[in-house]
């Protein structure tokens, strides 16, 4: 099995179906028929949908054996605002994984899903719960708080409580892992984001540094309104228009970089995570890719930039992003070259109005101090949510003296969450096994330069080839 890559579900990221619904509190079995969304207790103007049924109208229903038994019951609601649903096996071990979902846009209405190892978890003696949580658009907090609730639902809708639980959860998901264990010591014993957010400041630094860089290179001028007017986004497309002309990449097919345009890849490469193996299949992977709606007439990573909404993301009061001391690269050499001291010159810089919260508000921060182990994965071509999440995740864990709870895999792919079943089950499993035994799993060496740039990058753990992913062959 093969988890959703992100040239399938990327463009319509931000839609919520109309179809998606939501039931009565604690159903068991198979429903009926989905129940039409229900308002949110919670938050005015949302709609919750039926945790009995998936957006395409399929049932969530225990999981059977060959001869059609159920192997599990399964338990359904809507408590404060938000969908659940759990499962526990018939010969359950007491442990609990925690799903925490990734981003969903910003409609109005939330629903709850299964997570992609669900068959996997119940095959071990795992019980899962997941939660829609009260809000959509990236509301890491909700999640975080959404997230942790469903440890006490699960005792009291099961009865009895699991003695020892694991959190994940994928891309937003992640950024709700990494923050839900430092703000919840004790609740939890291990934790396995993957394509995760794992410093959400980062990541949206990230996004402005592919477009100003684009631009300088372009030598297109670049604005970043920290309150954007109603028509920024038609000064800005005409903007896209003039780089887009002059770097050699346009929508819905891979580019035909100029000079210009390769300069900006190998600067989109470093930012990213350095080189790589493949790389040059990702770029043109994700500069074929359409924006997120609105913007889906704007290649992928311009429709990414944080001027379109003043740096906010729709959750901070100010810019959260900042380029001030940020030095470009477009190679390895430790001296600067005439090209990246005219690229650092003539970049637009932006300074930040808004800070990471230490709490739940906001854009919460993840400091690296996990005190459990955490086992990660990532997609050495993800450009959504780059590779170098991981290593700004680990560069703070170092920080704090923890580097030996924290593990990172490199997968051979260019989607965002392109993962195989068998690569995160195996994930997963190495990390069970390192709670309960205290044997740390190995992982990649993603801090090493070197290591990073060698053409064997990321064969270690990944399972199975992607087409799209170009590199010399893994041993």
């Amino acid at each position: 099995m093969k988890i959703r890559s992100a040239a399938r579900w990327l463009p319509g990221v931000l839609l919520v179906s109309a179809a998606l619904v939501a039931p009565s509190h604690a159903a068991q079995a198979a429903p009926v028929g989905c129940q039409a969304p229900v308002p949110s207790t919670t938050k005015p103007g949302y709609t919750v949908a039926d945790p009995n049924c998936d957006p395409d109208g399929t049932p969530f229903q225990p999981l059977t054996d060959a001869d059609g038994n159920p192997v599990s019951k399964t338990y359904t609601g809507i408590e404060n605002g938000a969908a659940f649903r759990m499962e526990v096996p018939l010969d359950w071990n007491g442990e609990l994984v925690v799903y925490a979902h990734g981003y969903r846009g910003r409609g109005t209405t939330v629903h709850v899903e299964s997570p992609p190892l669900r068959e996997h978890f119940v095959a071990r003696g795992f019980a899962w719960a997941a939660s829609s949580y009260q809000t959509n658009g990236y509301d890491v907090g909700q999640g975080v708080r959404d997230s942790h609730a469903l440890i006490a639902q699960f005792a009291r809708v099961h009865g009895t409580a699991a003695h020892t639980v694991y959190l994940t959860g994928g891309s937003m998901g992640g950024h709700v892992t990494a923050t839900a264990i430092e703000q919840f010591r004790g609740s939890f014993v291990g934790a396995m984001p993957y394509c995760g957010v794992l410093d959400g400041v980062k990541l949206f630094d990230y996004f402005l540094d592919a477009t100003v860089t684009a631009a300088a290179l372009a030598r297109v001028p670049l604005e970043f309104p920290l309150e954007p007017s109603a028509d920024f986004p038609t000064t800005f497309r005409a903007t896209v228009d003039d780089i887009k002309a002059a770097l050699g990449v346009d929508i819905g097919r891979p580019p035909n970089l100029t000079p210009a345009g390769r300069k900006w890849s190998d600067a989109v490469e470093r930012r990213s995570g350095g080189e790589r193996p493949g790389f040059e299949s990702t770029f043109a992977f994700w500069n074929a890719i359409r924006g997120l709606t609105p913007y889906t007439d704007l290649p992928f990573l311009f429709a990414l930039y944080p001027g379109l909404d003043g740096g906010t993301a729709g959750i901070a009061d100010g810019n959260l992003t900042s380029n001030r001391s940020t030095w470009y690269e477009l190679d390895d050499h430790v001296l600067p070259s005439v090209d990246e001291i005219k690229l650092n010159l003539t970049a637009l810089r932006v300074d930040r109005t808004a800070q990471p919260s230490s709490d739940l508000s906001g854009m919460p921060r993840v400091d690296g101090d996990p005190r459990i182990p955490v086992l990660s994965l990532h997609n050495i071509g993800d450009l959504f949510v780059p590779f170098s999440m991981e290593q700004a995740y680990a560069t703070a864990v170092a920080s704090h003296g923890q580097s030996q709870l924290f593990v990172s895999r490199a997968i051979r792919a260019n989607g965002h969450c392109d993962f195989t079943e068998a690569e995160l089950a195996r994930g997963f499993d190495d990390l069970v096994n390192w709670v309960r035994t205290g044997h740390r799993p190995t992982g990649d060496a993603i801090l090493d330069r070197r290591v990073v740039a060698r053409d064997d990058f990321g064969c270690r753990f990944t399972v199975g080839v992607r087409a799209d992913f170009v590199a010399p062959a893994c041993p």
